[in-house]
């Protein structure tokens, strides 16, 4: 099957699907919501494949849309730098797919930048355990080079809460210590969202998820400012995008299978979710509401008057309500005036009418006495078509 016809297949299905129900079926849009409940309107989830889970001996592959910083080939140093002015190239090495500190040569930065992502990584300490407390397989992954998620051996070794493992460093300790033995590959995956500022005023003080071997360690933990070395962070701004950071503290820590998605925008700023503001959400339903008209101009009889009809629940507009209401007459006008017998035949089709009409005077898009409401009910009813059998 060719994309266009399989594309032309979905789209017919979708059309048919919202059809099938009516288009009036879930809770109509409201002031802040600019889709039903349950709305075919709404667009589909973008497709990915997802990745496979990590052993102990084998990395496991990223996700379709992930952006791989490092998957283990020697070249992919080349998409790291030294975290240096002017910029130069790392010491860090990769020796057996596997990107490894090189002590004393200093932070390491991804040439890429990004902000709000799904970031996953993977890192292993010494296994000849050496030193103790932030002196024990220590380094840290700082998102957008400003806020940094620990890393450290901390199996049987003690230190301060919020310098922990999967500590948000400085600010909020883990929920739970979940690594593996030292030598072991511990897998971090994070959620991170930036600081949100407007005209100065902090409007989303941004927040960092962490899971640690699948383990969730920081949920949702808003980030203060970003903490810090031994100083309270205050709330900032952030910059638009940064790059990922890895800390050298001495300590000839692994890393492998680093990779992130970019994360959509949240509604603070205008980004699309279920409950928006008010503006948001009447800008947002006038769009659905022409895409809906718009798709009716392609249709025909009572498949066009539903689209039209069902564009009414986002938006008014003139012209489509007056040849919705002229198409609903038309297909009251057609109902009775045929004769008794005949009318066992149009029963689907007189009741995803009755339906379609309880709908739309419920949520206020028609008015309590439209008429051709009062005229399928009476219709309805006189052949009992509302009582169950």
């Amino acid at each position: 099957m060719t994309q266009f016809t399989l594309h032309t297949l979905t789209l017919t299905l979708l059309t048919s699907a919202a059809l099938a129900e009516g288009g009036f079926y879930g809770d109509a849009p409201d002031a802040t919501h600019p889709w039903a409940i349950h709305d075919m309107n709404r667009p589909q989830p973008m497709r990915v494949e997802p990745g496979t889970f990590s052993s102990q001996e084998k990395p496991g592959s990223p996700p379709s849309d992930a952006i791989i910083l490092f998957g283990g080939k020697a070249d992919e140093i080349e998409k790291w730098q030294a975290d240096k002015t002017p910029a130069e190239p790392t010491k860090w090495e990769v020796k057996d797919g596997v990107l490894q500190c090189v002590p004393g040569s200093g932070y390491i930065r991804s040439k890429e930048e990004f902000a709000d992502c799904q970031l996953h990584l993977e890192w292993s300490a010494p296994s000849k355990v050496e030193g103790n407390s932030q002196g024990r397989g220590n380094s840290g992954v700082f998102l957008m080079g400003q806020v940094e998620v620990q890393v450290l051996d901390n199996y049987n070794n003690p230190t301060y809460a919020d310098g922990f493992a999967s500590s948000i460093y400085g600010i909020n300790p883990p929920m739970a210590n979940a690594l593996h033995a030292p030598g072991e590959w511990q897998t971090y995956d994070i959620v991170f969202r930036r600081p949100l500022f407007k005209d100065g005023q902090e409007i989303d003080p941004g927040y960092i998820t962490v899971f640690v071997n699948g383990v969730l360690t920081q949920d949702h933990t808003p980030l203060e400012g970003g903490g810090g070395h031994k100083s309270r962070s205050k709330a900032r701004a952030f910059p638009e995008k940064g790059p990922l950071k890895l800390q050298d503290h001495g300590n000839p820590v692994r890393y492998r299978n680093i990779w992130y998605r970019p994360l959509p925008k949240r509604v603070s700023e205008g980004g699309e979710y279920s409950r928006m503001s008010e503006e948001a959400t009447t800008a947002k339903r006038s769009e659905i509401a022409k895409s809906i008209r718009e798709d009716a101009a392609k249709l025909e009889g009572n498949a066009r008057m539903y689209r039209l009809l069902e564009s009414l629940c986002y938006a008014d507009n003139a012209p489509a309500r007056e040849a919705a209401i002229r198409a609903a007459d038309e297909f009251t006008a057609e109902l009775k005036s045929t004769p008794q017998d005949k009318l066992e035949s149009k029963k689907g089709a007189a009741l995803q009418f009755h339906k379609a009409m309880d709908y739309l005077v419920k949520f206020k898009v028609l008015p309590d006495d439209f008429a051709p409401k009062a005229a399928i009910t009476e219709i309805v009813k006189a052949q009992e078509w509302d009582k169950k059998k």
